[in-house]
């Protein structure tokens, strides 16, 4: 809760600054201007989801980055479609991929990578044995 009122004091600061810097009509302009590209984005936000989902099944992006992908993408568009410079400008920068990744890598726990191989290491605690069986079957 205590984030959401900094968030809230500094977007009303920095939207009050400049405001007044550059006027009431151009503020309205650039607000609704950029609730139209979050609609905008919003709207063929499927067509992203398909070109994440091509990206992971050819496994040139992982889980991960497919999930942080859609994520920023979302959550960029939801930011550009409310009023306030700051979340525009957070909004703008969650569309790249790069920054959206930073992003999320910055506030996520980290977990070891899970090896699912079946493969054995060197250093695992194997002995290699030969058997030998006096049986004239196996001969």
């Amino acid at each position: 809760m205590i984030y959401f009122l900094i968030y809230l004091f500094v977007e009303v600061y920095i939207t009050i600054e400049i405001a007044s810097h550059i006027g009431g009509l151009v503020t309205f302009l650039e607000i609704v201007g950029s609730a139209f590209l979050g609609i905008f984005i919003l709207m063929n936000f499927r067509h992203t989801l398909s070109e994440n989902l091509d990206a992971l099944r050819t496994r040139q992006i992982d889980m991960q980055g497919f999930s942080n992908r859609n994520i920023m993408g979302l959550f960029g568009a939801i930011l550009l479609i409310l009023p306030g410079f700051l979340g525009d400008m957070i909004g703008i920068f969650m569309q790249f991929s790069l920054i959206g990744t930073l992003i999320i890598n910055r506030f996520t726990r980290k977990y070891p990578p899970q090896n699912h191989t079946y493969t054995t290491r060197k250093d695992d605690y194997v002995i290699d044995a030969e058997i030998i069986d006096d049986t004239p079957a196996l001969r």
